[in-house]
């Protein structure tokens, strides 16, 4: 099988593809293999998710994002502020409420396999440091092409701009925008520290990555072939997690070293009740209420441990 992979080949989620083929190589005596392709060789994650609907390419691990407009029930998990740690957020991932909203895929063309993680998002800045809501009151605010996203930053005063994640650092840069949000990887590895030194760490967003199946890919292979991927799939998410995690720690070390001013010390209610208009519009007028209700219900599991991501 042909595994498609947008970022390079020692990303935390190519590591964890690479770990998928070791296990199920090792499992099925080389019977079953994945021959990954890292660094967009086989294409964007836009496009390689229409070439998995359409049976173009087997397997190819996506940013939640793309998902949210063919299964609308994986928006929950790009909810603002909806998990409390990294691992409230695993815990989900790998339960039962993760597999509900992996099995929403099947319609559509694609088999959910598991989540690998993406971070928590926080807002950074060119202006001052954010602690709460006010401070972001005006702020020109670079955010992904998504209706929560801009609805999230709008419902904090500022002004959603979106933009090309490849076009963030020349618009910090330019005054284009004030500021943009994203995990500690990302920021780190795109310079964006040396335009926008204020990094609040609000972790409002804790969206997971996802590594699908094409379902005609699916449809071919038989009960055990099923079972052998899905499990190799399951064992690569602790291979990935490790990797995201040491990432996660290098990348903070360097922006410290950097002098980046990070805010640690925020009102954290006061972000959580400016998101009312925002769950309102995307929880509370669809069916997404029962699923919410059990995701903030959920203890994290003591086991649970948090792309560079757009």
């Amino acid at each position: 099988m042909f595994a498609a992979e947008s970022q390079p080949a020692d990303y935390p989620t190519t590591q964890g593809l690479f770990a998928l083929d070791r296990h199920l190589d090792e499992s099925t005596n080389g019977e079953m293999r994945v021959r990954v392709y890292p660094g967009g060789q086989l294409g964007s994650e836009e496009a390689t998710l229409e070439l998995a609907v359409f049976g173009g390419v087997d397997l190819t691990r996506v940013n939640l994002g793309p998902l949210t407009s063919i299964a609308p029930l994986t928006s929950v998990l790009a909810l603002p502020f909806l998990f409390r740690s990294i691992s409230h957020a695993r815990s989900v991932f790998d339960g039962s409420i993760g597999r509900i909203v992996l099995d929403s895929l099947d319609a559509h063309g694609l088999q959910g396999l598991c989540f690998y993680d993406s971070g928590a998002r926080s807002f950074y800045n060119t202006r001052h440091a954010i602690r709460a809501p006010e401070d972001m009151a005006g702020m020109k605010v670079r955010v992904p092409n998504s209706d929560i996203y801009v609805e999230m930053v709008r419902a904090l005063g500022a002004n959603p701009t979106p933009i090309p994640f490849g076009e963030v650092y020349q618009s910090l840069v330019q005054g284009v925008v004030d500021g943009a949000e994203n995990n500690v990887p990302s920021y780190e590895s795109t310079r964006h520290f040396e335009a926008a030194q204020f990094y609040t760490l609000t972790q409002h967003v804790m969206a997971p990555e996802v590594l699908v199946a094409s379902g005609a890919t699916w449809a071919k292979l038989s009960v055990e072939e099923r079972q052998f991927l899905q499990a190799a799939a399951n064992r690569s998410v602790p291979v990935m997690r490790s990797n995201w995690d040491a990432r996660v720690e290098t990348a903070r070390r360097r922006i410290e070293a950097a002098g980046v001013n990070i805010v640690e010390e925020l009102d954290h209610s006061a972000f959580e009740k400016a998101m009312a208009p925002v769950w309102e519009r995307f929880v509370t007028s669809t069916n997404m209420a029962s699923l919410v209700d059990q995701i903030t219900q959920l203890q994290p599991l003591l086991s649970a441990g948090g792309s560079e991501s757009e």
